[in-house]
């Protein structure tokens, strides 16, 4: 006979998924309602109003795909996407070669455009490049997790816009963490999810796009067959579960057939999107950098050192470079064992030199910041490091308590 499940308490400081919240789930335990109830669709209405806040993307359009933020990306890139279109990929880290698999798979001519992951592009070389290869879509990582790193967006945007090209950027790490000016910045396509600074669990992305992909997406609507034979098309999205066009209808007032849809994951996309609209967005985004000045100033007093350009870190992650002599993963498994603190390792170059602190949603708290900071000071100690013992704590504290005078 199976068992209950039972865990132990932890404290989850990775770059995702945090700590839900715990108004989320209280919210996602409620009843079940049915996806046609009216009441279910008047809560996705206000979930599709606060997308539209979030990503300030006023005049645009916004939804949830059921799936991790990985779905939205797929969404997004097969719904702009058909096949031989050029698709240029700028690269400083692991989840643009993610966007670049997924162009592949959607049959584009994926152009890849590299640089080591310690910063961001300077804005006029991509658009340099985008001038030499001519795409019809330039598709990117806002914030990198693997390296820490948050890439300007603005100046691109603008190029895209006034050249006729079209702009996805993955914002999952930013979304509800820093701002995320959709509009502002000429992003046709923006694709988060719940698992980050949103402190809602894994299962939804959230996608939101401007007119100009709109147009995109409905010259492509293909109805399925068992709801019809009419509305045929020759250039239809490859996918059927993740095509924005029919997402896009099965959220409208009028909604056609699709999927089933998760209700008590909306019920918690809900909770989660309104917190941080009550909490104040500037509020919140104070709240990830006030405390990621303190986990910066705990990390520094410790003697240890960020890895990547401090000029352009991302708020919502530490990537911090381990000692010389000392195990990435013995140190990720002695936190979690002996002080439940979970952090992780990165990617690719990065496998063995980095460790990675998330600072995002729920997990973004005072009380988490000081509970990391000392059992990473005590792990690093025990495994034969050497840092400044007592430090990092009392740093962290005086940026804290700074603030209260």
């Amino acid at each position: 006979m199976c068992e209950e499940i039972r865990f132990s308490t932890r404290t989850i400081m990775t770059p995702g998924p945090v700590e839900a919240h715990p108004v989320v789930l209280r919210e996602m335990s409620l009843e079940v309602l049915g996806q046609y109830d009216p009441q279910f669709r008047q809560i996705m209405r206000r979930v599709q109003k606060m997308l539209k806040q979030h990503f300030q993307i006023p005049n645009g359009h916004a939804l949830a795909v059921d799936g991790s933020s990985r779905a939205g990306l797929e969404a997004g890139m097969y719904s702009l996407v058909e096949k031989g279109d050029k698709v240029l990929i700028p690269a400083y880290g692991r989840f643009a070669y993610l966007l670049a698999e997924i162009a592949e798979r959607a049959g584009a001519e994926v152009i890849l455009y590299e640089k080591e992951w310690d910063g961001p592009f300077l804005q006029e070389s991509i658009i340099d490049k985008i001038k030499e290869t001519q795409p019809k879509l330039v598709a990117m990582v806002h914030g990198e997790t693997a390296s820490g790193q948050v890439q300007e967006l603005d100046q691109i945007g603008k190029y895209c816009q006034e050249n006729d090209v079209l702009f996805m950027v993955d914002m999952v790490a930013t979304f509800g963490g820093m701002p995320t000016k959709v509009e502002e910045w000429g992003v046709d396509l923006a694709v988060a999810g719940t698992q980050k600074c949103v402190s809602v669990p894994a299962g939804l992305a959230f996608v939101a796009w401007s007119d100009r992909a709109d147009q995109i997406i409905e010259s492509r609507f293909q109805k399925e067959l068992g709801l019809g034979a009419e509305a045929r098309n020759e250039r239809f999205i490859l996918s059927n579960y993740l095509d924005l066009s029919q997402l896009k209808v099965y959220w409208s007032d009028t909604p056609i057939n699709h999927h089933t849809e998760a209700t008590n994951l909306i019920y918690a996309a809900h909770a989660g999107l309104r917190m941080l609209l009550e909490e104040g967005m500037d509020n919140v985004y104070y709240r990830h950098k006030l405390n990621e000045k303190a986990l910066i100033a705990g990390l520094t007093a410790m003697g240890l050192k960020l890895y990547g350009n401090l000029e352009t870190k991302l708020p919502t992650v530490n990537a911090v470079l381990i000692p010389k002599g000392v195990d990435a993963n013995e140190v990720k498994k002695f936190m979690l064992d002996q002080f439940g603190v979970e952090i992780a390792g990165s990617f690719g170059p990065l496998v063995g030199k980095v460790l990675r602190i998330g600072n995002m949603g729920y997990s973004s708290r005072r009380e988490n910041v000081l509970h990391v900071l000392g059992a990473l000071e005590s792990t690093l100690i025990r495994y034969g490091a050497k840092v400044n013992q007592g430090d990092a704590v009392q740093a962290a504290l005086n940026v804290y308590l700074d603030v209260q005078k």
